[in-house]
């Protein structure tokens, strides 16, 4: 028994002569007609600058987006202390200034005294209640030095 192609060769071969017709018509097009509106070189101007000023704006919201969940200023670290097992730890204390319940994301990097970096933790507080504190401890994820330091890197609340 021998199978059937239904239509699958002339229906490629009519969709390239379709395609290449429509690329005749436009190309013969522009070569006869005047240009009826600004050059090409003024629209791809215009459209070059809508995209740089919509890019700037949706950059510029962002940022005031983040800005607003920044809370870095709510956010305490206690004294870094070595677990038995070797980790570093630090008690982090959140503080919700927000009217509503509020979790918090933190980023704490552990740093040698050059301010190198040796371990990024980051803590999630979850739903803390308006206008109160809660705390968590950030663990580093191996050993570090005894003299390594704890800073807020990043704190969102959202």
């Amino acid at each position: 028994m021998t199978g059937r192609r239904h239509g699958r060769g002339t229906a490629g071969a009519a969709g390239a002569a379709v395609l290449a017709a429509l690329l005749a018509a436009g190309a013969a097009g522009c070569a006869d007609e005047e240009p009826a509106g600004p050059p090409a070189s003024s629209v791809a101007s215009r459209a070059t600058e809508a995209w740089e000023s919509a890019t700037a704006e949706a950059g510029r919201r962002f940022e005031d987006l983040v800005e607003g969940f920044d809370a870095r200023e709510d956010v305490a670290l206690g004294s870094p202390s070595v677990a038995p097992d070797g980790r570093s730890t630090v008690e982090v204390t959140v503080r919700n200034t927000d009217g509503s319940a509020r979790s918090f994301l933190v980023q704490v990097d552990f740093t040698d005294p050059d301010g190198g970096l040796l371990d990024v933790v980051v803590v999630t507080v979850d739903d803390v209640p308006p206008g109160e504190s809660a705390k968590a401890t950030a663990r580093s994820t191996h050993d570090l030095p005894g003299d390594a330091r704890p800073e807020v890197e990043r704190a969102v609340r959202y």
